[in-house]
């Protein structure tokens, strides 16, 4: 699949999940945000999930948007 996500990793550290992109931290999820990111990463495409939840994802707009 041309331009799937990949180079995201996630950590869960105390009650938080740091979701890191190439080795860079991207978001950190807490609460709510972090119980449904683990529950979502255990049912879909982690690297999907990883780049929704940071917001780095094609929406499919782009080309549009471009003109």
């Amino acid at each position: 699949m041309t331009g799937a996500p990949s180079g995201f990793e996630y950590s869960i550290v105390g009650g938080s999940v740091e979701i890191r992109h190439h080795g860079r931290r991207a978001v950190v999820l807490r609460g709510a945000a972090a119980e449904k990111f683990l529950a979502d990463v255990e049912r879909r495409d982690p690297q999907q999930v990883m780049a929704r939840a940071t917001g780095n994802y094609k929406r499919g707009n782009e080309r549009r948007a471009g003109r």
